[in-house]
This record gives C-alpha cells, structure tokens and sequence, in this order.
C-alpha cells in the first residue's frame, strides 16, 4: 500500500518537483502536486494522505486525523499554534522552513543603510525638486547593535554586519546561550537593561504570548534619539502608537517595518505618515528569491527521509510554545 504525500505550494519549479519526486520514492511515498488554483483537488488528495506539504491552514483543517505530518513552508506558524482546531489529530508533527535568513538579512542591511544615510528624508528633498546635501549620516561601520533572536534570521544578519565592520553584536534570546556570530548573547530578560546602550535595534521574533508588544511605550522611552527600529519578526511585538509618537516628536532618529499589526495596515493608519519611516508590505522573506526556494525544498527533502527513518524531524515546531 501507497504512503501518499499531497504537495500544495505555488513556487515549485520543475526542477523541485523532481526532487522531491526522488526523495518521495527513495524514502516510499508517492508525491501529489496541486497549484493553489487546485484546492478542492488538493482537499479530496489529503483524505487520504499521511504528509501535508503545504500554508494553507484552510487546506489542513480538511485533512483527517489520519495526517500524521504537517510541513509548513513558511517560518511563521503563528495562525496554527493559535488555533490547535486546524489538527484533526492532536498528535500530528509540524515542521516550518526556517530558510529566510539570507534574503531577510539582506533586507535589514537595506533598511539600515537607508535610514543611517537619511533615504527618507533625501527622498523627500528629491520629490520636492531640491538639492540639499548635507544632512550628517552614519554607517554600520563602528556602530553597536541589537538582535532581538538569535536564530537563522539573527545569525545570518548578525555576520553580513559583522562583515560591514560592525563594533558590537548583541544577542538577545530566550536562553542567552552565547553564539559565534554575536559579541554576547545575553537572555531577552536584559532587554530593558540593553535597550539604552542600543544604536540599532533588530527584532527577528515570532509571534507568542511572550512577545507581544516586547516593544511597548515603557521600552521606547529607553531608547536614545539617535536609535532605530527595524522589525522583519512580527508586527505584534510593537506597540505601535508609542513608535509613532516617538518618531514624529524626533525622540527617535527612524524605524524600518516590514511587519505591521494589523496586515495589510488600514490605509487612514497614522503609521504611514510617520517622520523617517520605511514601511515594505512583508517582503523581507518571502518566496521570492530563488535561493530560499531552494532550500526550502532541501530541507523538507531532508526532513522527509528523517520521517521515513524515523529520526527526528529537524524543523520540528513545538506548536505550545510557539515556535
């Protein structure tokens, strides 16, 4: 008897499927590719599948209690750790792909240099037909920095700055367990204490109880007029309102958002008019680089021989904490 395997996803090329394909017959199951235009034939498919790889909580919520593994292509869980109802089987595995390191952190050198060279405010000069060009700039060369989270999105943009000559990396995580790629990595607990030394703030959080509003009014007060505020985590773990009104009233130099709360952010929304701002609309990650793409089929290939072996899946989410 067939073990099936029912693939919904929109970025496959060819070439992956063909991988996966090997990797499915290597390890004994049979793959089932479905677009995203193909859901009512992707939900009669995954009735009678033991592995789902796909971010489609609408999908998973018809799959049977006999779906034994969930494979989220995606990095953010967060819809499917709040609501353990999409699990027909309680017990069901979830793995996510935690392959955005590189394009986020890429995108976190962008915003960066944008806001310590004064892009918006350049911006604004140009629109208005002007030629001034004095304003005092920065550099990630000799500045100290801040990483909220220490994983594959800390790590990678934690050494693309130490690259660029970064003076201090500071991690903060859950553990504080320390990590090559950081200076010090201290427990989140030290936040308060770490925010008033900070120059440039990166937040690469999940979303979970723990991290709501991490950022809030009391936090923003500690961070000097020189700092800025980059989030590419999740728009929940800013208090919104505070940042704003902190921007606007110059007792904060800029803030870069690629995560907003509420998404997509209402168009009468202050936040859009906010002084030395760079809103992108969840961008930063993504599946539209080709290399994140890729890895994001290796690891799924990789975890589904640990699956058919019965090793433990390397992605593997503990869906009550979070993450």
């Amino acid at each position: 008897m067939s073990r099936d395997l029912c693939i919904y996803l929109e970025f496959l090329t060819e070439g992956h499927k063909a991988q996966i394909r090997q990797t499915a017959e290597e390890a004994g199951f049979v793959p089932h590719f479905f677009d995203l235009d193909q859901f009512e034939e992707a939900k009669a498919c995954v009735q009678h599948c033991e592995v789902l790889y796909a971010h489609s909580p609408e999908l998973l919520r018809t799959a049977p209690a006999s779906l034994k593994w969930y494979c989220c292509s995606f990095a953010g869980i967060d819809p499917y750790c709040k609501d353990p109802t999409l699990f027909a089987n309680p017990n069901c595995l979830m793995t996510n792909s935690n392959v955005y390191g590189v394009t986020i952190a890429e995108h976190v050198v962008m915003v960066t240099l944008m806001l310590l060279r004064r892009m918006p405010e350049y911006e604004a000069v140009v629109r208005g037909h002007g030629w001034s060009n004095q304003l005092a700039v920065r550099s990630i060369r000799d500045n100290t920095f801040t990483i909220l989270g220490t994983g594959d999105i800390g790590v990678n943009t934690a050494e693309r700055l130490r690259g660029m000559g970064a003076a201090h990396i500071l991690g903060l995580s859950r553990s504080g367990r320390p990590h090559p790629a950081f200076d010090e990595v201290r427990p989140i607990a030290d936040l308060d204490a770490a925010l008033p030394q900070t120059k440039i703030l990166i937040m690469g959080l999940p979303s979970t109880p723990e991290t709501y509003h991490i950022l809030n009014r009391e936090r923003i007060a500690l961070l000097s007029a020189d700092a800025i505020v980059i989030n590419v985590g999740r728009g929940t773990a800013v208090e919104q309102a505070p940042l704003i009104e902190a921007l606007n009233s110059g007792r904060l130099a800029g803030a870069a958002l690629d995560v907003m709360d509420p998404e997509p952010l209402p168009k009468d929304d202050p936040l859009w008019d906010a002084r030395n701002i760079i809103l992108t609309p969840h961008v930063s990650g993504n599946m539209t680089l080709g290399y994140t793409c890729d890895r994001n089929v290796e690891l799924f290939c990789a975890d589904l021989r640990n699956y058919a072996a019965g090793r433990p899946l390397a992605g593997l989410v503990d869906r009550a904490r979070g993450y």
